[in-house]
């Protein structure tokens, strides 16, 4: 299997052969279990200081009998503020929780290591396939062919003027200008909690090396730079939705060759 490669004028270069990762079969349901896995590694346990509501000076009466009243400890003071209050007790006004959550509880969940190897080749391989791509709403009209491979000369680029100019020879800013109806201002509980605004993916560009690329990437809504080693089901598979469209260069393919998982030994055996 080979694809075309082009070069950052737009202007066909060469063609190069696919790994054999590329030949992975798609498992809609790994990778979609895989990204709920991989999504829970970034939640934070809920949990309450220990002593929330126990930094009080309060105390019960010594016997805690005969004095007409609970046997609840009392504040201290010399008068006004809260003196003679319950404090210290889960039952009084400003007390601790009865029963709170705790930071003890696991809310990582964990996958196998070859499943997860799978679900990444499986959406890797399902960045050639022009119908999953369109079918999660990427503008993909005047793409000529998929998977979409790019000469190294993209790892250079440190300029968004430069970097427009590549997303225009190769027809991809009309997936960038598919996000800009998206960026009016949202109001309400979204807003006071610092989620004015809400944009969604549109081109994932994965090199080898992401040092000067990801500075320009900066200026285009939704448009994300990934090295090989550091790419993940999150950024392939956003909100577990295959596929997105992504922009390979021939070093991250020679890269992603590289990869080993048993399903693609299984796969050699079997040819």
């Amino acid at each position: 299997m080979k694809a075309q490669v082009f070069s950052i004028n737009g202007s066909k270069a060469e063609e190069v052969e696919l790994p054999l990762v590329f030949s992975t079969p798609l498992r809609t349901d790994l990778l979609h279990k895989a990204y709920v896995n991989l999504e829970s590694h970034t939640f934070q346990t809920q949990g309450r200081y220990p002593n929330a509501g126990m930094d009080v000076v309060a105390e019960s009466n010594s016997p805690p009998t005969g004095h007409h009243q609970a046997r609840v400890a009392r504040m201290h003071g010399g008068g006004g503020g809260r003196q003679g209050q319950g404090g210290g007790v889960a039952m009084v006004r400003g007390g601790r929780q009865a029963h709170p959550p705790t930071t003890e509880k696991v809310v990582y969940k964990f996958l196998n290591k070859k499943e997860n190897k799978l679900a990444l080749c499986s959406a890797i391989a399902a960045t050639s396939s022009v119908d999953m791509v369109r079918s999660r709403g990427h503008k993909i009209d005047k793409i000529e062919s998929f998977p979409i491979v790019v000469s190294d000369e993209i790892e250079s680029i440190s300029k968004a003027k430069d970097l427009e100019k590549f997303f225009d020879a190769l027809n991809l800013t009309q997936d960038i200008d598919r996000l800009r109806s998206r960026l009016k201002r949202r109001s309400g509980k979204p807003l006071l909690r610092g989620r004015k605004t809400k944009v969604g993916k549109s081109i994932l560009v994965v090199v080898k090396n992401s040092k000067n690329l990801s500075k320009a990437c900066g200026a285009f809504f939704g448009v994300d730079v990934k090295s090989v080693n550091s790419l993940s089901i999150l950024d392939l598979v956003p909100g577990s939705q295959p596929i997105r469209l992504t922009v390979f260069s021939k070093n991250a393919i020679e890269e992603i060759g590289k990869i080993k998982s048993p399903h693609l030994e299984l796969m050699v055996k079997t040819k």
